[in-house]
């Protein structure tokens, strides 16, 4: 009985896993294969993966929506950092009758959709002389409800003792969290870089209001830009699918122990 058990459980995982697995595999074929062969579901790699990267390098700026994707998610990810795990760390560790409303209505910015605040924001930066700028883009992602909510469970677990054995050694506070907080919460910070750095990869919406410049074009704005035209070449279409997935997936399969010991660690 235990074993037929056992046997149901590997039958479902290795159904989840073809499940999960088969859209990247079939986004890596169509890359290969020209738009009809695509259009027929073809699952055998074609010969036009040079000639769909020629056509996609004609006709879009694939090297500098790359690069300024890199910027925006590098630049955002780090100082998101910074300003969350401080957030979440002064929530945690330090004591204020108040401070539990105040997360609460942080916390309450959560069901708030972005959509609903987008016009407001773009006004103000248009009128700030934002537009087109890195600063733009990170400005309103910088401190998330999420992150700091996750800083602060993770600070819980941090040891008290510690932080009194270090103030009375001397350590000021500052020095308390980047010498102590930040390397004991490695984990953690690799859970949210693999997250920060995902959303900000993928941010598709704010970049297009925000980013009216050709030169500031992002990779999610430029695979949009591919299907505008009256006919979509869905092979150059799915090989900018695939270069846009693909620093996601290092990230993540650089970070993935590291992200997982952050996530459970932040849950605990």
């Amino acid at each position: 009985m235990i074993k037929l058990k056992n046997s149901f459980q590997y039958i479902f995982l290795i159904v989840a896993s073809v499940v999960s697995i088969f859209p990247l595999f079939w986004m890596l074929i169509a890359a290969t294969n020209k738009s009809a062969d695509v259009l027929r579901g073809t699952l055998i790699p074609g010969g036009y993966f040079i000639e769909n990267l020629k056509s996609l390098m004609a006709s879009q700026p694939v090297v500098s929506s790359m690069l300024n994707s890199f910027k925006y998610a590098v630049v955002l990810t780090i100082i998101s950092l910074v300003i969350c795990s401080l957030a979440g760390y002064g929530f945690e560790i330090y004591h204020d009758k108040g401070k539990d409303l105040v997360m609460s209505i942080i916390l309450l910015a959560m069901m708030v959709p972005f959509a609903a605040t987008m016009i407001p924001l773009f006004r103000m930066f248009s009128n700030a002389g934002l537009l087109n700028t890195t600063i733009g883009f990170i400005l309103p992602s910088l401190s998330t409800p999420f992150l700091i909510m996750m800083f602060r469970q993770s600070a819980r677990s941090f040891p008290h003792d510690i932080i009194e054995a270090a103030r009375i050694d001397g350590l000021n506070e500052i020095g308390i969290f980047f010498k102590m907080f930040i390397p004991t919460m490695r984990s953690t910070y690799a859970a949210a870089m693999v997250i920060t750095f995902m959303n900000a990869w993928n941010n598709y919406l704010w970049p297009k209001v925000i980013m009216s410049d050709d030169s500031s074009m992002t990779m999610p704005m430029l695979i949009a830009n591919l299907t505008a035209g009256y006919t979509t070449d869905y092979g150059s279409l799915m090989l900018g699918v695939l270069l846009c997935t693909i620093p996601t997936i290092i990230v993540f399969f650089v970070l993935q122990k590291s992200f997982a010991e952050g996530i459970t660690g932040s849950v605990k």
